[in-house]
């Protein structure tokens, strides 16, 4: 390849090769993958983000060079403006890479991002993004950036991240599940936000400063990506400009699921812009689909699952699904080995007790969920 010898293409899918077979914890797992596509594909600047497969929104990111200050932005040009090379839009290419120069046709100040965000705020003229798809979902995406006296990047280094993307998607869903949460901590009642036009805190409960410190921010400073996104996400929804549900799934740094939801406040006197956030423990409905997909399930598989997570037993999961009970046998012990468990009850627990476990025996708050003890 032109710019991009073949043994150090093959070295870097080697090395993204083993790294996803060690089964490392996201953070690891994404700083690793992030400096090692950083060995190939030089930047100065660049972002690695996990995404909710259901909603493509952002849930983490791991960042080269990059200040939180312009979070926001980078929420807005995403979700409320129509520009080239959206990552909603890159998903659905066979090969889910965009270089910002190429897809422009050389001329990429017809993006307004470009325009108003990457050269005038980030200083940068040279853009590659690419989503990191594994099965039928994505589990991430991925920005890097050259300064302007920079080369752009080339069709051939699209092609290698394009080759690898698979690998990395596919690291991400496995890092999803790489560890078990901790304890949860002291109940403080409903965690709500309210946003404002400007994408700073109006207003949030006790719990809402919890949640907002468990997800990496904090009262007076910028709003974590994640919680930017689906921000930004909801007024793109109230305005119809996406169907994209303003609710996101986020593995929170302690290792707890948490559900996300937002919605514009009608009443304002910001034209709806103002938004409010509410911030819950996930609930089985959210997890288990979640948790499935990211062992990488056949869809046979996962209709195996569904049926042992009921308590069906072999010969009842073959009635049900028209196999034979050799066939249920042998899908039950391909799920077993992509779970890392050795029987039902590991697998029950895998996907199930790991969040919910420590909380058993919990007394139960007003809705009838577990309510956590004090610390």
């Amino acid at each position: 390849m032109a710019g991009m010898s073949a043994p150090r293409a093959e070295r870097l899918h080697r090395s993204l090769s083993g790294l996803v077979r060690a089964g490392r914890p996201l953070d690891s797992f994404a700083e690793d993958a992030l400096s090692l596509l950083g060995g190939a594909v030089r930047h100065d600047v660049g972002c690695l983000a996990t995404t909710d497969p259901a909603t493509g929104l952002v849930t983490r990111t791991f960042k080269v060079g990059l200040p939180d200050h312009l979070d926001a932005e980078v929420a807005r040009f995403e979700y409320e403006v129509d520009d080239v090379n959206l990552f909603r839009d890159l998903v659905h290419r066979p090969s889910p890479v965009g270089v910002l120069e190429v897809d422009t046709g050389g001329r990429p100040e017809r993006s307004a991002r470009w325009r108003e965000l990457l050269v005038p705020q980030f200083g940068q003229a040279h853009e590659l993004r690419s989503m990191f798809r594994s099965g039928e979902a994505s589990w991430g995406l991925l920005a890097v950036f050259r300064p302007p006296g920079r080369a752009g990047f080339s069709t051939d280094e699209a092609v290698l991240v394009g080759r690898v993307a698979g690998l990395i998607g596919a690291g991400l869903r496995a890092a999803l599940v790489a560890s078990t949460p901790a304890e949860a901590g002291g109940w403080t009642g409903p965690a709500v936000l309210v946003i404002g036009a400007d994408d700073g805190i109006v207003q949030l409960t006790a719990a809402g400063e919890r949640r907002l410190a468990e997800l990496g921010g904090a009262p007076g400073s910028v709003l974590p990506l994640p919680l930017l996104s689906v921000v930004a996400a909801a007024r793109a929804f109230a305005a119809g400009r996406t169907h994209v549900p303003p609710r996101l799934r986020v593995r929170a740094p302690s290792g707890q699921f948490l559900v996300v939801s937002a919605a514009p406040l009608a009443s304002t006197g910001a034209a709806g812009r103002d938004v409010v956030l509410s911030v819950e423990e996930a609930r089985p409905p959210d997890i288990v689909p979640l948790v499935v997909a990211a062992f990488g399930l056949t869809e046979r598989e996962r209709d195996v699952v569904h049926q042992a997570l009921r308590g069906a037993d072999t010969q009842e999961i073959a009635r049900r699904l028209y196999l034979s009970p050799y066939t249920v046998q042998d899908h039950l012990k391909s799920i077993f080995d992509k779970a890392g468990v050795r029987s039902r009850r590991e697998l029950v627990s895998r996907i199930f007790l790991d969040q919910y476990a420590p909380r058993l025996g919990s007394a139960l708050d007003p809705s009838g969920w577990f309510r956590p003890g004090p610390r």
